[in-house]
C-alpha cells in the first residue's frame, strides 16, 4: 500500500496533505530520534536507507553513495544487492543517470530507466524509477541518498518534498555521529599518547615534556603518525630492554 501522510504542522506547509495516514511531522520526528540514536556514521547511513524506504512515497529500495569529481563513486549503504550493484558497477565509474546532476541541484528524478537510461546498471537491475537527494556537498565530493522503485514514474513532486525534509534530518544526524566519532577517536588518541609518553619517561629517565618531544621527533623522522607510533610503543612496552621512540 502506498505510504501516505497528513501534514498539519505549520512548519511543513509546503508538503501536500493526503486524505489518510499519519502526520508527517510526527513521522519525521520519530525518524530523527532513530537516526540520532545511532552511534557511528555508518550506523546512521544504514538506518537512513532503511527509513527512506518507509518514509519516501513510492520508495522500494534505497542507497547512499559518495560521488567524487570525475564520476568516481563509492556506495556506503544500501537496502538491496541490486542497489549496491547499480551504484558501484563497474568500479564506480559507469555514468549514473542522476548522481552527477546533484552537483548543481538538490534533487533529481528519473521517471523510467528503460526509456531514459537504457543499458545502464539501473535498467539492467530492474530499477525503473529513481529519486536522488543531496545530503552533503563540497568542491570534491557529494553524498547522495537515492530512493528506487521497480515501477516507472514512482516518484512525484510530493515524494521529492518529503525526501528533502527527510534528508535534512539525515544530514544533521550524520554530522552529529561524525562529530561524536571524531571526539571519541581524539580521546583514544590522547590516552594512547599519554601511555606512550609515560613509558618513555621511565625508559629515558626524563620528564613528560622531554618524553613527548622525543616522541614527536621520532614521528617526524620516520614519517609516521604520532598516534601510530604511540600505539607501537604501547604494544611492545613489555619487551625487555630499552628502546628509542622510533624502535620497531
Amino acid at each position: 500500500m502506498p505510504k501516505r501522510f497528513v501534514v498539519t504542522a505549520p512548519d511543513f506547509t509546503d508538503v501536500p496533505r493526503f486524505p489518510a495516514g499519519f502526520e508527517l511531522a510526527e513521522v519525521l520526528t520519530a525518524a530523527a530520534r532513530e537516526l540520532h540514536a545511532t552511534v557511528t556514521p555508518g550506523g546512521t547511513l544504514r538506518t537512513a536507507v532503511r527509513l527512506a524506504v518507509t518514509l519516501v512515497p513510492g520508495a522500494e529500495q534505497a542507497g547512499i553513495s559518495v560521488v567524487e569529481r570525475g564520476s568516481q563513486r563509492r556506495v556506503l549503504a544500501w537496502t538491496d544487492e541490486a542497489v549496491r550493484t547499480a551504484e558501484s558497477r563497474p568500479g564506480g565509474r559507469e555514468p549514473h543517470p542522476l548522481l552527477d546532476r546533484l552537483w548543481t541541484v538538490p534533487v533529481a528524478r528519473l521517471a523510467d530507466s528503460l526509456a531514459e537510461a537504457p543499458g545502464t546498471a539501473l535498467s539492467d537491475s530492474g530499477l525503473r524509477s529513481a529519486l536522488s537527494l543531496r545530503l552533503r556537498a563540497d568542491r570534491r565530493s557529494l553524498t547522495v541518498l537515492t530512493a528506487y522503485a521497480s515501477r516507472p514514474r514512482a516518484f512525484d513532486d510530493d515524494a521529492a518534498r518529503v525526501g528533502r525534509l527527510f534528508t535534512a534530518h539525515v544530514s544533521l544526524a550524520l554530522d552529529s555521529a561524525t562529530e561524536r566519532e571524531q571526539l571519541t577517536e581524539a580521546m583514544r588518541t590522547r590516552d594512547l599518547i599519554g601511555q606512550a609518553t609515560g613509558i618513555l619517561m621511565e625508559r629515558m629517565e626524563t620528564d613528560a615534556a622531554g618524553a613527548f618531544e622525543s616522541l614527536v621527533k621520532a614521528s617526524q623522522r620516520e614519517n609516521v603518525k604520532l598516534r601510530d607510533l604511540a600505539r607501537r610503543i604501547v604494544d611492545v612496552h613489555d619487551v625487555p630492554g630499552p628502546r628509542s621512540p622510533g624502535e620497531r
